[in-house]
């Protein structure tokens, strides 16, 4: 884990635990291997024996990539023959759990790996707030619920965990600076990685034209659950009083702001932007089965597995305090217990980014 002043996506030791966030993360995801699918579809392929390469920017454990990925390659099978390679980078921080990703791959029923015997698999542990893989080397890049993590927290967050619901308007121009800033940097470098006619598609949390956040319901119970913590003497207001989640959502101006007014930047085009509502899972299934108990244990565990990290890092000693497996179980449980007393449906806005590499004129 980063020092406290730079997160980026954090991630707890629980691999099991990130993976079944990770099922509220699909969230949106038929839609984005739709739109990824067409990518695939439109993406030069290079002549044999130079391989077709996929990037994977944000892997986690894998399971957001497993089914995007597998699409891409049997669309670029009906492309190519056979024999034809396919390369798989899979990048994330150096601290990722790595052997829980490779795990992933060999072993869940939804890996691509295994599918096909031309299909092969690398990881890169460097953040990809730089350039991490050759110029002119992707054919085709995936990234779902990644680049909302900031690469710095600008500073704490008055009276709330998510800047979205804070007051102060210095503290959310702030995150927004930042915010533009990391996409300037991702983008920048996607653009000297991609090869001419390459494409990039980014699944990510997103603003509509109501400028609504959402997630307000999980927030609420993390609020209350911390409120309890502090008065049982686990937690210092000082500590609380640093917490936050340092993601940003963006509206549809922040994803074009880079690429004004001429339209590209590093030779990229917005080929295609949607902001949607994705589905709420966890409140589609208690809608079925009524069980208001895992509805809340389902939403602790995402905030667990996606939030409760960079919250730790606000403590004395940081993510080695010895309080953090306390700090981890007490809240989550707190969270679960509120969310099932009162079950409400989430909204989670997001966007579809499609970025294109225009060859040289």
């Amino acid at each position: 884990m980063p020092e406290s002043s730079i997160v980026v996506r954090p991630e707890p030791k629980d691999s099991g635990s990130y993976t079944a966030a990770s099922r509220l993360q699909a969230a949106g995801l038929s839609e984005a291997i739709a739109v990824f699918e067409k990518a695939a579809a439109a993406v030069p392929i290079p002549a044999p024996p130079q391989p077709i390469v996929i990037a994977d920017y944000g892997a986690g454990t894998g399971h957001n990539s497993l089914l995007p990925i597998g699409a891409a390659i049997a669309v670029l099978r009906k492309r190519t023959r056979p024999e034809h390679s396919v390369l798989v980078a899979h990048t994330d921080r150096a601290d990722n759990d790595f052997t829980a990703l490779f795990r992933t791959l060999e072993e869940d029923p939804d890996s691509y790996l295994g599918k096909d015997r031309a299909t092969f698999v690398s990881a890169v542990g460097r953040s990809f707030y730089s350039q991490i893989l050759p110029s002119n080397s992707i054919h085709l890049g995936w990234s779902s619920w990644a680049i909302q993590w900031l690469s710095r927290v600008p500073g704490p967050v008055e009276g709330h965990l998510q800047v979205a619901y804070c007051d102060d308007e210095s503290v959310r121009a702030a995150y927004a600076r930042q915010a533009a800033q990391d996409w300037h940097e991702f983008i920048a470098f996607r653009g000297r990685e991609l090869s001419p006619g390459g494409r990039l598609v980014v699944m990510t949390m997103a603003l509509g034209d109501d400028e609504d956040f959402g997630f307000q319901p999980l927030l609420a119970a993390m609020l209350d659950a911390l409120a309890e913590l502090i008065g049982a003497g686990l937690v210092t207001a000082d500590e609380a009083g640093r917490m936050c989640i340092p993601t940003v959502a963006r509206r549809e101006a922040d994803f074009r702001a880079p690429f004004a007014p001429s339209g590209r930047f590093e030779r990229l085009v917005v080929e295609q932007l949607e902001v949607f509502d994705a589905e709420d899972r966890f409140w589609a299934r208690y809608r079925v089965d009524s069980d208001a108990a895992a509805f809340g244990a389902k939403w602790a565990g995402f905030a667990r597995a996606s939030a409760f990290p960079a919250l730790a890092s606000a403590l004395e000693g940081g993510l080695t305090d010895p309080r953090v497996p306390e700090f981890f179980d007490r809240l989550e449980a707190g969270i679960a217990q509120r969310l099932a007393a009162a079950p409400e449906q989430t909204r989670i806005p997001l966007a579809n980014v499609t970025l294109l590499k225009r060859p040289r004129t």
